[in-house]
């Protein structure tokens, strides 16, 4: 018979479901280029149903967030949505289009954040270590695939974008493109490389936790992803888990000699991997990519990359006064708001993050949005900073992977905010150290071992030694 209250079964189905919600965010792309493309579009939302459901058993076992971050949030994304009524646009598009292309902006914006504080209530960090190791074995095929989809041609099968049309995956120079693995875009490789390199990272640095086959596995496959990815995003990924790194081993000096080991390991590794042809090949095509984007701007490669970086949160604020108060409307600058409106994929407004978020709900509505995010973002990273003082490495890792997607990633691209939500709930939740069950029962006092008792002295052995120690002498130290 189930000891289990309604609210504890409600929490355990609201695990089942986030693991579901993980694991769709993975196969969706898969579903929608190869087993059911002509259902594309639909399964754009394949993972709305799951976060449904994982609300509604939150609410029921008093796990849904109602912190000040979820009600502010849900009080900026009605207030967005409302603020459709004062478009300049609204007038001279169908109701029906402005109410669905509303619809999906409220949903991409706002309706699945909250899910990082559902994770976090009913997770903990032994919870996250399970994520790391599906991350880590998952990462070997896909860096398999994605080394398959760089020696094929781009339009073989395994390169085919999602739906039923004959576009191409982007280039990458050379005849090759940036190969996406089972996801839709190059995007996806690119988060699902950093969580890896993430939980890789942790794995090095504290012992027992995966296995040497596992790690060293995952590794190669890292490795060779990053080479064959064609994409300049993908290094600084990586490279933010690195700079994590560092951060770990001036805080915890400790894990220095752990380090050391890991670093000759991956140095090995390193010359073994770089002898692959293949690894050659996407070397070149990589930085040959960055030296061309540098030439192009006329600056360095590394100005060139903190520029872009740069403009991605300054050039919407720059223009932010050719903006109407409220905006153009909520959901009309993505991609779903181009072909709802328009008939195709396309981006109305603006590609950046944050120019899209301003020209879509304004100066009022559209900076508090991005003051949320960016909020948000830096509470992760204080809590994080407090679990590594603690001698936890694990959220500070998933923080440096992570929170690029939260405080600028497009929300608006389905795979973009799957992983913003995952990641940034993993991290949320792993810093929430594993709290021992109280209800656990001592053993039994039959299985403990008891001291037998010495036998009594004879009369004789009392006259010739004195009397017994009592009670009040438990040992003889107190006569010496």
């Amino acid at each position: 018979m189930s000891t289990e209250t309604p609210e504890e079964k409600a929490k355990h189905r609201v695990r089942q479901l986030i693991w579901l919600y993980f694991w769709l965010l993975l196969v969706e792309g898969a579903l929608r280029k190869w087993a059911l493309p002509r259902f594309s579009n639909p399964l754009l939302l394949v993972r709305d149903p799951v976060m449904l459901g994982i609300y509604f058993y939150a609410i029921k076992a008093q796990v849904f967030p109602r912190n000040v971050w979820a009600v502010s949030l849900w009080i900026i994304g009605i207030l967005s949505a409302v603020a459709i009524l004062g478009s300049p646009l609204f007038p001279y598009l169908p109701l029906k289009a402005m109410v669905e292309v509303t619809a999906y902006g409220f949903r991409s914006n706002f309706l699945h954040l909250p899910l990082i504080f559902v994770m976090a209530s009913v997770f903990d960090e032994e919870d996250v270590k399970k994520f790391g190791w599906w991350i880590l074995f998952v990462m070997i095929p896909i860096g398999l695939l994605m080394a398959a989809q760089f020696k094929a041609s781009p339009d073989s099968f395994i390169n085919r974008t999602a739906g039923l049309g004959e576009a191409e995956q982007l280039t990458a120079g050379g005849g090759k493109i940036r190969p996406p693995g089972p996801f839709s875009f190059i995007s996806g490789p690119v988060f699902y490389m950093s969580v890896a390199a993430a939980f890789l990272t942790y794995g090095t640095l504290t012992r027992t936790v995966y296995k040497n086959w596992l790690l060293i596995g995952a590794a190669t496959a890292l490795v060779i992803g990053i080479a064959v990815s064609g994409s300049k995003s993908s290094v600084a990924s990586v490279l933010l888990v690195v700079a994590a790194v560092a951060v770990i081993l001036i805080v915890r000096p400790r894990a220095v000699n752990r380090f050391g080991w890991t670093l000759v390991i991956v140095v090995i590794g390193a010359i073994v991997i770089s002898r692959l042809p293949i690894f050659k090949e996407g070397l070149q095509i990589l930085s040959d990519r960055f030296t061309s984007a540098a030439e192009a701007a006329e600056t360095t490669v590394i100005r060139g990359t903190i520029d872009r970086v740069i403009s991605g949160f300054t050039e919407g604020l720059g223009h932010i006064d050719k903006v109407p108060l409220f905006g153009y409307g909520l959901g009309i600058g993505t991609n779903v708001g181009g072909r709802i409106l328009i008939g195709r994929p396309a981006f109305l407004l603006a590609e950046n993050e944050w120019s899209r978020v301003l020209a879509e709900s304004g100066a009022i509505f559209g900076l508090a949005f991005l003051i949320w995010r960016t909020l948000l973002t830096f509470q992760l990273g204080r809590l994080s900073f407090i679990a590594l003082k603690r001698g936890n490495l694990l959220p500070i890792l998933l923080f440096s992977s992570g929170f690029v997607m939260l405080l600028n990633g497009q929300l608006g691209q389905p795979t973009t905010l799957g992983f913003a939500v995952i990641l940034n709930g993993l991290c949320l939740a792993a810093t929430r150290p594993r709290v021992p069950d109280s209800s656990a029962t001592a053993p039994p006092i039959a299985d403990q071992s008891v001291a037998k008792p010495l036998p009594r002295r004879s009369v004789f052995a009392s006259r010739i030694h004195g009397p017994e120690i009592g009670a009040e002498h438990n040992n003889g130290s107190a006569d010496r």
